[in-house]
């Protein structure tokens, strides 16, 4: 069975001869779950909309505990601190109706609160307690105890008004509630992943049928059926391109900034977008086959193989609840053998259950996330929860994308070479006006370059695209050859010293375009995805923290070799297609490396789900954002360190807060069993067990404060 919490499904596979599906569900309801059946034809806004009624049921309920829980407190410490109450249930003139008041107050959270008594016990009943059998039982003993105090004030013994303990169930069930809300909108953000890329795909397509053009549905769309796709459109399916040519943006793919040229016989893919060619192509692969289609079961699969990080609460509370359970039982049966009253062996029972209560460990975790996050989005870091702090602690090696990531994401000119007398800014103005017609993108990139620099153009009279060289034209009376080696040599250009240029350009993971002028070289203008200038120091940053380092690429070798040498990166996974990424990530975890995956595209997305901790650049696409752990709004891969260190620094102080929760507490239960009573000391009042808890409360949230004073990675 797999389960993915993300998404609220389970994976089961169980063998129908032995197992029925009532049974499954039985046992899924036995554990204090609701089973609920998905349709075969899956409807991403039904899910949506199930999520969303979720998510408003657990608004209201914490609405409603609060609105309880706020005058209970009131009504609780007031006295304590200053506070004048009504004569009606003041505890000086009216100890029971001051008893029954917060009764009253308390019946109504407990209420709004009741899965964590039904789940917590039957984990209990079920020998594994958990974070619910803690409430359950602490909120439990603390009402249990206030209802006795109340029995006692009724038979006019009002000392008892110094020991309700209304107030610390009622408020603890209240900050319970608002954690599971924020844990509610959390998983719905998780989702919102592969719904985005559901969305990529166009809605309809254009099929040729008998000479004509006719817009379907998208499903309707079988193997074989010729489609149209005009400039702009997105490409509806996987095929094969059988007329025109164009410049296809496979980025939301590929990662990869620079668009592909497309002619008859290439490979297209499906939410890919066509650029300023009109095609006809012939659809190869539809529905739950296309690349896309593979990438959304891809993050299914990845999010769902996510084990569940063990809380530390919960680890403690299996231990820790039995054993007290079992310290005041013990405790009120040896003083019951030992002729004492019942009311006294109630007294020592649930005072042990008080004392032991650790009504801390419902601040501690949360508090420190809740400052932990609010720091790090001060910062401009996103992290998406408790489970992302824990996990990014443990991290090991870090894996970047390259294109977007550690380079800017698009192509910008680099270098200019000329020859001879001929100056950059001659040589620019004639390369950029012989590409003003042309689509090319790395053609573009010299035209934007020019007009940066507020060069002048000049008008073509004559243009030639030669495919697969470059382009010839002719500007002010002069043959212009703007292409690559081939082209030059076709021409018996002759390339002088610029050939060593070029290759050494070509190392350094750059296009180089040669230009010649009248049949005479003039130079070369390398175009190429400049490396952000952060990205070295950053990568430096992790490697000083101990971490391994690691590009990842669908580029060739020698340029990947290239840009990872020039930001200090020494292992290089290159030449990896978009769907093979999520697996490579599956082979450095399966040497038992704790990896993080740091990307910007939608290629991305599969990886950045099955690594243990996915990165997000801010900058990136919306479905690389919603499928990381954690994003970086700034872009600033400096803050991958500073992340890892925010997570290292919360995770340290949940330690502490774990501890301070139960220090107090647990030093106490021999208190509250009468240890010391045995020997002709004090028998400790419950009311001591509220102060202690008051006590670890306030350690718990002054530590998690400090974490306000985190200073980002230098």
């Amino acid at each position: 069975m797999n389960v993915n919490i993300a998404t609220n499904k389970a994976n089961i596979q169980y063998d129908e001869k032995i197992l029925r599906i009532s049974q499954i569900k039985a046992a899924i309801k036995k554990a204090g779950y609701m089973p609920l059946e998905i349709e075969k034809s899956k409807n991403i806004n039904d899910e949506e909309e199930v999520e969303i009624k979720e998510e408003k049921a657990m608004r209201k309920k914490l609405i409603f505990s609060i609105g309880f829980a706020l005058p209970l407190l009131l009504i609780a410490m007031g006295p304590m601190m200053g506070i004048h109450l009504p004569e009606g249930i003041n505890p000086k003139y009216s100890p029971l109706n001051f008893a029954l008041i917060q009764m009253a107050l308390v019946i109504p959270i407990v209420i709004a609160g009741r899965k964590f008594y039904t789940v917590g016990t039957k984990a209990i009943l079920r020998g594994s307690p958990n974070m619910d059998s803690l409430v359950a039982m602490g909120t439990g003993a603390a009402i249990m105890y206030g209802i006795y105090a109340t029995y006692r004030i009724a038979l006019g013994d009002t000392h008892y008004i110094h020991e309700l303990y209304f107030e610390s169930g009622g408020v603890i069930i209240a900050l319970i509630t608002l954690g599971k809300y924020l844990e509610a909108v959390s998983k719905g953000k998780t989702s919102q992943a592969i719904k985005k890329l559901a969305a990529l795909s166009p809605k309809t397509a254009t099929v040729m049928h008998e000479d004509k053009e006719i817009e379907i549905p998208l499903d309707e769309v079988e193997v074989g059926d010729q489609l149209v796709v005009k400039p702009g459109e997105k490409i509806p399916v996987d095929g094969e391109v059988i007329k025109g040519t164009t410049f296809v943006d496979e980025s939301m793919l590929t990662g990869e900034s620079i668009p592909v040229e497309k002619k008859k016989g290439d490979h297209v893919v499906g939410a890919s977008i066509n650029g300023n060619g009109f095609i006809v192509m012939k659809a190869t692969k539809v529905g739950e086959e296309t690349a896309l289609a593979q990438i959304i079961k891809l993050v299914e699969e990845a999010q769902g193989s996510k084990a569940p990080i063990a809380k530390l609460a919960d680890i403690v509370s299996s231990y820790f609840v039995p054993v007290v359970f079992v310290i005041a039982t013990i405790a009120a049966l040896l003083w019951y053998s030992s002729g004492q009253s019942g009311s006294f062996v109630l007294t020592i029972f649930i005072a042990v259950l008080v004392i032991a209560c650790p009504c801390a460990l419902g601040l501690a975790t949360p508090t420190a996330i809740m400052v932990g996050t609010g720091k790090g989005a001060e910062l401009g870091i996103l992290i998406k929860g408790g489970e992302v702090l824990e996990g990014a602690h443990k991290i090991d090696t870090v894996v970047f994308d390259k294109t977007g990531t550690i380079t800017e994401g698009k192509p910008s000119v680099t270098d200019i070479v000329t020859v001879h007398d001929i100056k950059e800014d001659y040589l620019l103005k004639i390369s950029a006006s012989a590409e003003k017609g042309s689509e090319h993108p790395l053609g573009q990139a010299i035209v934007n370059f020019a007009n940066e620099k507020n060069i002048e153009l000049s008008e073509i009279e004559e243009f030639s695209a030669i495919p697969g060289h470059g382009i010839e034209v002719k500007i002010e009376g002069q043959n212009i050859l703007l292409g690559n080696k081939k082209l030059m040599v076709d021409r018996e250009i002759e390339l002088f010293n610029l050939e060593n240029d070029s290759r050494k350009l070509a190392s350094e993971g750059k296009t180089p375009m040669y230009i010649a002028i009248n049949h005479n070289l003039a130079g070369i203008i390398a175009v190429a995805d400049k490396v952000k200038e952060t990205s070295k120091d950053a990568i430096e940053q992790l490697q000083r923290m101990g971490l391994d380092v690691v590009m990842i690429t669908g580029d060739h070798k020698d340029t990947a070799k290239a840009i990872a040498k020039n930001v200090g990166i020494d292992k290089v996974l290159a030449e990896v297609l978009p769907e093979d990424k999520a697996n490579e990530i599956k082979k450095l975890q399966s040497l038992g490396k704790k990896v993080a995956m740091v990307g910007d595209g939608i290629n991305d997305a599969p990886a950045l789900a099955q690594s243990n901790i996915g990165i997000a650049i801010g900058s990136g696409t919306d479905v690389a954002i919603e499928s990381g752990d954690i994003v970086l709004m700034k872009s600033d891969l400096a803050d991958v360190a500073t992340a890892i260190k925010l997570s290292k620094a919360t995770i340290r102080n949940i330690k502490q807060n774990l501890f301070w929760a139960f220090f107090y507490n647990t030093l106490g239960i021999p208190l509250a069993a009468g240890f010391l009573y045995a020997f002709g000391g004090p028998k400790l009042n419950p009311m001591f067990g509220a102060a202690a808890m008051s006590l670890s409360s306030v350690s718990v949230v002054g530590n998690a404060l400090r974490l306000r004073k985190f200073k980002p990675y230098k």
